[in-house]
């Protein structure tokens, strides 16, 4: 059997299934008890007391077919047993019973098993009382008594008390409950974030498998980022070896004359030295950098308005509706990078570039669309990684590059713990290049 569909009406959080599994068995027990409690006890004491009421009617309802005074029969024996008797008239047809009666139908049917002479069973017309309907010598008689000498009293009070006490342990329960879950939700919480490139304060508490975990989440977080940390540094004294010996080629091109050789040596010196400051930006990446409140658009306004001052084929799209400044947590300057990246290539492969933001309750997406040869859809997974150049998508003849413009912006999304997408623009008909960043 599929239960499949049970997935989509279960809690999704931690907290929810554990409150479930705790309430699901007090429930089930409550009602299993309840039921058993109701069948058997309170079903059993209605029948041992109404056989017993049953045993003193049989005796009162003898002595008036053998007695040739009523009355006196009524006043000695009905009214010291606690029976109300009075002749009536007419008799009623079916029996009443209230339908929120519980132990009404025994009451009943023992009744009309030990009472030959009784017609008819009121447990509906007086609160707390009984009416019956019986034959004498020939004559109807109804017959009074109280409710509770047939049935348990009060049988709602140990339902009334055992709900309450369930109530009352479910709620200190969940206290407790809480205390349990809320290490393992700051634990979820910091992960999460440190996913998105934030660090968070974590504190290690909780039972000792989720302070097992903090630790490792803890080790680990310092040992990424001591690499990245060490990785930089590495990086930083590379860039500076190696800018060195190119500042001296330049130095030496420079004094050695223009000429069609030289001229052409510098323009390698310049693209070695573009290509290595490209290969360095994207190692040395931006996790370091602290995150902040910034406005999207403000953000890409600033890079379209860069790219503007020297290239005037980037056009802005509209400001999202808002009253006021969407803030989204980001590390501005990755982003600004990584759309940089992403307009630039944009411009060298078509002729027109078009950045637009896009904010939701979820995420806010930069989406940057040209109207270049586009990328097939079957290679734009390869167009991502680093260091990969797809000859057949691309004119090449449109600029150099090493393959690390995707690569850049792929990892500042994921640094972000959001996604680059690729895809075909329908207004442009070139690519369409998704940044899209968690809120």
């Amino acid at each position: 059997m599929n239960f499949r569909w049970l997935k989509s009406i279960l809690p999704k959080g931690l907290y929810g299934r554990a409150a479930l599994i705790m309430i699901v068995p007090v429930i089930t027990i409550q009602l299993v008890v309840s039921l058993v409690f109701i069948q058997r006890h309170f079903d059993g004491v209605t029948r041992q007391l109404t056989a017993n009421v049953a045993l003193e009617l049989d005796y009162l309802l003898d002595r008036l077919n053998r007695a040739n005074d009523p009355t006196g029969v009524i006043r000695d024996v009905a009214t010291p047993l606690g029976y109300l008797v009075s002749p009536v008239a007419v008799m009623p047809t079916a029996d009443a019973l209230a339908f929120d009666d519980l132990t009404g139908a025994n009451v009943i049917a023992v009744l009309h098993a030990q009472l030959s002479e009784m017609v008819r069973v009121d447990l509906k017309s007086l609160d707390r009382r009984v009416v019956l309907y019986a034959t004498a010598n020939g004559n109807p008689y109804r017959i009074e008594f109280d409710r509770s000498r047939v049935s348990a009293s009060n049988p709602h009070q140990l339902l009334v008390l055992m709900i309450v006490t369930s109530l009352v342990m479910t709620l200190i329960s969940f206290m407790f409950l809480r205390n349990q879950v809320r290490p393992i939700r700051r634990l979820a919480k910091a992960a999460d974030a440190f996913g998105k490139g934030r660090r968070i304060a974590y504190h290690i508490s909780g039972a000792t498998e989720v302070r097992q975990a903090g630790h490792a989440f803890v080790r680990m977080r310092d040992r990424i980022e001591r690499q990245i940390e060490q990785r930089t540094l590495m990086l930083s004294g590379v860039s500076h070896d190696l800018r060195t010996p190119l500042t001296r080629l330049k130095l030496g091109l420079s004094l050695a004359g223009r000429s069609d050789e030289t001229e052409a040596m510098m323009q390698d010196v310049d693209e070695m030295q573009a290509m290595l400051e490209e290969f360095l930006a994207f190692a040395r990446g931006d996790n370091l950098e602290e995150t902040a409140l910034s406005d999207p658009w403000s953000l890409a306004a600033q890079v379209a308005g860069n790219v503007g001052r020297t290239d005037g084929k980037v056009s802005l799209g509209d400001r999202p509706p808002s009253a006021t400044p969407i803030l989204v947590t980001m590390r501005p300057n990755a982003v600004r990078r990584a759309l940089d990246n992403l307009v630039a290539n944009a411009l060298r492969y078509g002729k027109h570039c078009r950045l637009t933001v896009r904010c939701d309750t979820a995420s806010v997406s930069f989406i940057v669309e040209d109207d270049g040869p586009g990328i097939p859809e079957s290679q734009r997974e390869n167009a991502i990684r680093p260091f990969v150049r797809l000859d057949t998508a691309r004119n090449q003849n449109r600029g150099s590059g090493v393959g690390l413009g995707l690569a850049i912006a792929s990892d500042v999304a994921s640094s972000h713990g959001g996604a680059l997408m690729l895809g075909e623009s329908e207004d442009l008909g070139g690519l369409k290049a998704t940044l899209r960043l968690p809120r």
